[in-house]
């Protein structure tokens, strides 16, 4: 089986197409969207793209928790599709969480000490775990479970402009950028209503160095 893991869209709609038009082309036989893809200027319209693509859903924290203007952005059937997704999707032998399998907001990174990501990785019977939230990807290894993070489609703090994802086929991981203009994505966000509309152009012009970030997360784990 071969899965597309798209995490942390945050409503950057037009990251989400580009990766969808990749995705298509690569013929996968399945799409997880893996937590947050509404916190961001174009909440409806990313989660109906996804549904057409008949996306298998589990919720991040920032859909858990809605800020007030996403949630005015929303219908009440999409509110009550979010609220009732589950935290974790198993699927060919993977699982798949948001921050960690027992947490949608647990913050666990490339440099995470091993005793933490032991105890959030306590009881998983997969030997694959997906994960996002620190909009960072990796890959490491403890004790024979691989943890790996898709990073993230809409709000990448990789220190390069795209959108970062991963293709899981069985147990092989590709992690994946995908290209798209991004001016033209600021231009359309900077239009929008969307009340943090700056703050997120500019780390889609300039994304946050990948290092520091983790470093950031660390220091208020």
């Amino acid at each position: 089986m071969r899965v597309a893991a798209l995490h942390d869209v945050h409503g950057n709609l037009p990251a989400l197409e580009a990766v969808l038009a990749e995705v298509v082309s690569l013929g996968v036989d399945r799409i997880v969207c893996g937590g947050d893809v509404v916190a961001g200027p174009f909440p409806q319209e990313a989660l109906e793209l996804l549904l057409r693509h008949d996306a298998q859903f589990l919720r991040g924290n920032a859909d858990r928790k809605l800020n007030e203007w996403v949630a005015a952005q929303l219908d009440p059937l999409s509110r009550d599709f979010l609220a009732g997704l589950p935290t974790t999707v198993s699927a060919g032998g993977v699982l798949y969480c948001h921050g960690s399998p027992r947490s949608d907001e647990e913050i666990l990174t490339r440099v995470s000490p091993d005793d933490r990501v032991r105890a959030a990785l306590a009881g998983v019977t997969e030997r694959l775990v997906v994960g996002g939230h620190t909009h960072v990807q990796y890959e490491r290894e403890l004790d024979g479970i691989r943890l790996v993070n898709a990073g993230s489609v809409g709000m990448p703090y990789e220190g390069e402009q795209g959108a970062f994802w991963a293709l899981v086929d069985h147990h092989a991981v590709e992690l994946r950028r995908t290209s798209y203009p991004v001016g033209a994505a600021v231009t359309l966000i900077r239009s929008s209503a969307y009340p943090d509309a700056e703050q997120l152009a500019g780390w889609l012009l300039e994304p946050p160095d990948p290092d520091e970030t983790s470093a950031y997360f660390e220091s208020i784990a």
